[in-house]
C-alpha cells in the first residue's frame, strides 16, 4: 500500500488533485440532497465539503486551485447568461417591471446595509462582501468579488471572502424561509384564498397567442386582396386558413376577399378586438375549421430549425408559401411563443408551427432541418468563442474619476454580459449560440461545483479558527442582519404598496436572493407554480446586479 500512501501525500501530483476534487464534489453533492426540516443546502454543501477536506490537511496546489476556481466560475456565469438572456429582456414586460423594481430595491437595501455595517463595526469591506454573498446565497457575486480583489491587489488574500461566505451561508438559506413563514403567520395568510385571488387577477393572461376566426362583414374589404388587412393594421398576425362557401383553403396574400368569408387568424390575444372591429363578428372556430377538415386537407406541425439556410434569413426572404405552399404561424424561442411575421429572423433551435397539407409540410421540413441530432450536438467552438469574448470584455479597464485603479467587469461580469447579449441577439448575426437545456445544465453544474470546491479548499484552514477563536459568531450575526433587513422591508412594501399576493411575494424574495432552496420551499408549501414564475421574472436582473454590486463595493470601499 505504499503506492497509495505516496499518492495521497504528494499534494503536487495531478492524480492526487483529481482525487481530492472528485471526492469533495461527490460528497458535497450527496450531502446537498439531505433534507432537514424540508430544507436542503443543495450544491452549497460542496463548499463545506471542501472546507472539511482542507481543515484535515487535504489541500491542493495553490496555482491549480486558483485556475480551477476561475475557470469553473467562467463556465457557470456564461451558461447562466445563455439561459437567462432571452428572459432578461422579456422580464421587463407587463408586471415584470414591478417585480424587477422590487428586486432592485432588495439589492439596494442590501448594499446600504452592508455599507452601514462596514462603518459601524469597522470590519473591512472584503470581509463584509464575503458575508453579504453568503447572506444572500449568491455564489457568482462571491466569485466576482474575489476576481476584483485580485485585480486591485494581486498580493491580497481572498480567503476572508470565502470564509465570510461560508459562515453566513446557512442562515442565508434559512433566513429567507423564516421571512416567508413570518409573513404567513403575521398576516394570517390563507394559501387557497391567495391562489383564488391570483387566478381571478390573472385570468386569461397565460396563453397570449390564440386561434380565432372572424366572418368578413366590412364592405371596405370586399374585393380586396388579403394583404389589405396587413396593410391596415400595425401589429403582427397570421392569416392561417380561409373558408369560402364551405371550402377550406390555405391563406395567402393574393386571395380575393368576399362577403361572408371565414378567416382564421393566429394572433396575440390583446389584438383580437382590433381585428373584430375591422373584419366582423367572431365565429366558432370548430364549426368551420374542424378536426375532420384538418385531417382531410390541412394539418399543423411543430418542427425545429437546424438548417443554416433557415436561420440566416428573414421569413420574407425564404418565400415559404410561394415555394412550398405552407404557412409559418408561430415561433417558440427560449420559453416564449410569438406570432411569426415577414421580418422574423429565425434562430438555431427555434420551434416553429407550420400549417399546410402533409406532403408539402414534409418538403418544407427539409428546408428548416428538423434534425434532432444537430440539436443534441454541442457547439463547442461557438461556446468557447463566446467565453473568449467575455473574458476579453471583462479584462477591459474602465477609468472612473476618483478611483485609484481602473475598474473591470472581471471574469464573472464580462462572460455574463456577453452570454446575455449573444443569447438575445446572436441569431441576428447568424451566430449559433444554441445549447440544449440538458447540456447547459451539465456545464453550469460542473462549473459551479469546481468553483465551490476550490473556494472550500482555500478557506478550510482558517474556517474553524474563525468560528472558535475569531469573529465567526459576529460575522454570523451580521449575515443574519444582511439577510433579514432587506427582505422584511421589501416584503412589507410589496404587500402594501405593490399589491402582490403571498405567492408572488415568496417568488420575489427567493428570486431577489437567487436562492433555489427557498424557491423549492415556496413551491412545496404553497402547492403553486406562481412563485416559480415570479422567481424567473426577477432572476436575470438580480443575478446581474448582485455580481456588479459585489464588485463595486470592493472597488469603492476596499
Amino acid at each position: 500500500m505504499d503506492w497509495f500512501f505516496n499518492l495521497m501525500t504528494n499534494h503536487e501530483s495531478v492524480a492526487y488533485t483529481v482525487i481530492i476534487y472528485s471526492i469533495v464534489i461527490a460528497v458535497g453533492v450527496a450531502l446537498g440532497k439531505v433534507r432537514i426540516g424540508g430544507v436542503s443546502f443543495g450544491i452549497a454543501c460542496v463548499l463545506f465539503a471542501g472546507i472539511a477536506a482542507s481543515h484535515f490537511g487535504f489541500t491542493v496546489n495553490g496555482e491549480v486551485q486558483h485556475f480551477v476556481k476561475e475557470f469553473g466560475l467562467i463556465l457557470f456565469v456564461y451558461t447562466i447568461g445563455l439561459q437567462v438572456g432571452p428572459g432578461f429582456f422579456a422580464s421587463f414586460q407587463r408586471e415584470g417591471i414591478k417585480f424587477n423594481a422590487l428586486a432592485v430595491l432588495v439589492v439596494g437595501l442590501c448594499m446600504l446595509t452592508v455599507i452601514a455595517l462596514h462603518y459601524l463595526t469597522g470590519i473591512d469591506m472584503p470581509t463584509m462582501v464575503g458575508i453579504m454573498s453568503g447572506a444572500v446565497t449568491n455564489t457568482p457575486g462571491l466569485g466576482a468579488a474575489q476576481a476584483t480583489l485580485s485585480d486591485l491587489s494581486p498580493t491580497a488574500s481572498d480567503s476572508v471572502l470565502s470564509t465570510g461566505y461560508a459562515v453566513a451561508y446557512p442562515f442565508g438559506v434559512l433566513g429567507i424561509i423564516l421571512v416567508m413563514l413570518g409573513i404567513k403567520a403575521f398576516l394570517r395568510i390563507n394559501i387557497e384564498a391567495e391562489k383564488r385571488l391570483h387566478s381571478f387577477k390573472h385570468r386569461g393572461e397565460h396563453s397570449t397567442i390564440v386561434r380565432i376566426a372572424f366572418q368578413l362583414e366590412n364592405p371596405a374589404l370586399f374585393g380586396k386582396k388579403l394583404n389589405a388587412i396587413r396593410q391596415t393594421l400595425d401589429f403582427n398576425f397570421i392569416c392561417s386558413r380561409i373558408s369560402k362557401n364551405g371550402e377550406v383553403i390555405l391563406a395567402n396574400d393574393h386571395i380575393i376577399l368576399e362577403k361572408g368569408d371565414i378567416i382564421l387568424f393566429v394572433v396575440d390575444k390583446q389584438y383580437t378586438e382590433k381585428l373584430n372591429n375591422l373584419i366582423g363578428a367572431v365565429v366558432k372556430t370548430e364549426e368551420y375549421f374542424t378536426e375532420a377538415a384538418k385531417e382531410k386537407k390541412f394539418i399543423s406541425r411543430r418542427i425545429n430549425v437546424t438548417q443554416k439556410e433557415a436561420y440566416t434569413k428573414k421569413l420574407s426572404e425564404m418565400n415559404i408559401y410561394e415555394r412550398f405552399g405552407v404557412t409559418v404561424t408561430r415561433v417558440y424561442r427560449a420559453g416564449i411563443e410569438f406570432v411569426a411575421s415577414p421580418d422574423t429572423k429565425l434562430q438555431f433551435g427555434d420551434t416553429i408551427t407550420i400549417v399546410g397539407d402533409e406532403e408539402r409540410i414534409k418538403t418544407a421540413t427539409k428546408e428548416f432541418g428538423n434534425s434532432k441530432k444537430r440539436l443534441s450536438t454541442p457547439h463547442i467552438a461557438e461556446l468557447f468563442l463566446g467565453i473568449t469574448l467575455g473574458v476579453l470584455l471583462g479584462s477591459i479597464p474602465f477609468n472612473i474619476p476618483g478611483i485609484p485603479v481602473p475598474v473591470k467587469l472581471g471574469l464573472a461580469g464580462g462572460p455574463l454580459i456577453v452570454a446575455i447579449l449573444i443569447s438575445r441577439y446572436g441569431g441576428r448575426l447568424s451566430v449559433t449560440h444554441y445549447v440544449s437545456q440538458s447540456a447547459n445544465l451539465m456545464i453550469r453544474e460542473i462549473g459551479i461545483v469546481l468553483f465551490l470546491a476550490s473556494v472550500g479548499l482555500g478557506a478550510g484552514q482558517n474556517f474553524i479558527k474563525t468560528i472558535t477563536e475569531g469573529d465567526g459568531l459576529l460575522w454570523m450575526g451580521l449575515g443574519a442582519i444582511i439577510t433579514l433587513v432587506p427582505l422584511v422591508v421589501t416584503a412589507w412594501i410589496s404587500r402594501w404598496r405593490g399589491k402582490l399576493n403571498y405567492l408572488e411575494t415568496c417568488g420575489l424574495l427567493a428570486g431577489a436572493s437567487t436562492d433555489p432552496p427557498a424557491l423549492a420551499f415556496a413551491n412545496d408549501s404553497t402547492g403553486s407554480d406562481v412563485p416559480a414564475l415570479t422567481y424567473a421574472s426577477v432572476y436575470p436582473l438580480t443575478t446581474f446586479m448582485r455580481i456588479m454590486v459585489a464588485q463595486l463595493l470592493i472597488v469603492f470601499f476596499a
